[in-house]
């Protein structure tokens, strides 16, 4: 009787150990050892929030590419504070996500929790906006625009649409949020380039409008009041210069014709301006990042290699260029 029992007993207990290293095969995943318990790959997000129109087409993109891919996201909206796109990069952490990505509010103060990204050896992919660590091992990858390159594009437009005027070009410049990949690097490439001809390119006023239309309304409203002499407007983004266009248009003035307008991002909203005439010229940033994204997730999540950098391909519009376009866009 006594043999039964233990017989019984050490076959319970190999069941119990083989069941058990079952369920550690399937719990089992990619780099970070998470994943979902049926095997998908698990993405931790984190969104800057909901400011503009782009951002609102970012994030669609990213949730529609990862549920054709069959991926768990687990998406979280900072808002626009740094301090929740910390507490959510932390969450990612304890759940055990295979893999994180975010796009930072701000370029600095991100070392701390990367590292404890990295100790719990969850890689981490950057979308949309850089950061200023100089420990690149901290990410796998960045994908995303050259801001620099935006903001020279814009500024070689504007060099060449006065090349046959002596000036002086009064130019005012709605920027993006402070601290922000986007508003430094544009800023940034529009000045270098029109630093070429510093008697006849003047900005006169500078102010950030955070990216949204409110704010650029706002800002525009107190420019046209501190200033008569304004030629140009450069906004970072397109829902700025759409707020600086009712602040022109209730001044009685003709945006796009008394003050040229140039813009960034290239939303169906801002596109559609630019066909009426009232935006003068756009360079396109597309938000369109979900697809690549997954990709590089994918890889990272399976021990692969990418690139540090990953640029994303983009265009300008012109008036006539935006009619062509605006029936087929996409955001």
């Amino acid at each position: 009787m006594l043999r039964k029992r233990a017989g019984a007993l050490l076959a319970a207990a190999l069941m119990v150990s083989a069941l058990a290293a079952c369920g550690d095969d399937e719990g089992s995943g990619s780099a970070g050892g998470g994943g979902g318990g049926d095997g998908k790959l698990v993405l931790g997000f984190s969104q800057v929030g909901a400011e503009s129109g782009w951002r609102t087409a970012n994030t669609k993109s990213i949730q529609e590419s990862a549920a054709e891919a069959g991926y768990e996201l687990k998406f979280s909206d900072a808002q626009g504070k740094q301090e929740n796109q910390i507490k959510a990069i932390r969450s990612f952490i304890t759940q055990r996500v295979d893999v994180i990505a975010f796009s930072p509010v701000v370029e600095s103060g991100w070392d701390t929790v990367l590292k404890e990204a990295q100790d719990a050896e969850i890689p981490v992919i950057l979308t949309d906006r850089a950061i200023d660590s100089p420990d690149e091992s901290l990410y796998e990858s960045f994908i995303g625009s050259d801001f620099v390159l935006e903001g020279k594009k814009a500024g070689e437009w504007l060099v060449e649409e006065y090349k046959d005027e002596t000036g002086p070009v009064n130019i005012v410049e709605l920027q993006g949020s402070p601290g922000a990949a986007p508003a430094n690097d544009r800023k940034a490439g529009f000045a270098e380039v029109i630093a070429a001809e510093p008697e006849k390119f003047k900005v006169i006023a500078s102010q950030t409008g955070q990216f949204t239309r409110t704010d650029g309304k706002q800002v525009m409203e107190t420019f046209l009041k501190s200033h008569d002499d304004i030629d140009v407007l450069y906004a970072h983004n397109d829902d700025m210069g759409l707020g600086a266009i009712e602040a022109i248009e209730a001044a009685g003035l003709k945006p796009g014709e008394d003050i040229k307008i140039i813009t960034v991002d290239a939303v169906k909203d801002g596109m559609t301006a630019l066909a009426d005439g009232k935006i003068n010229f756009i360079v396109e940033c597309s938000p369109l990042l979900g697809p690549q994204l997954m990709e590089l997730a994918q890889t990272v999540a399976d021990g692969g290699s990418v690139e540090k950098r990953v640029l994303t391909e983009e265009t300008t519009f012109t008036q006539e260029q935006a009619k062509e376009a605006l029936p087929d866009r996409k955001y």
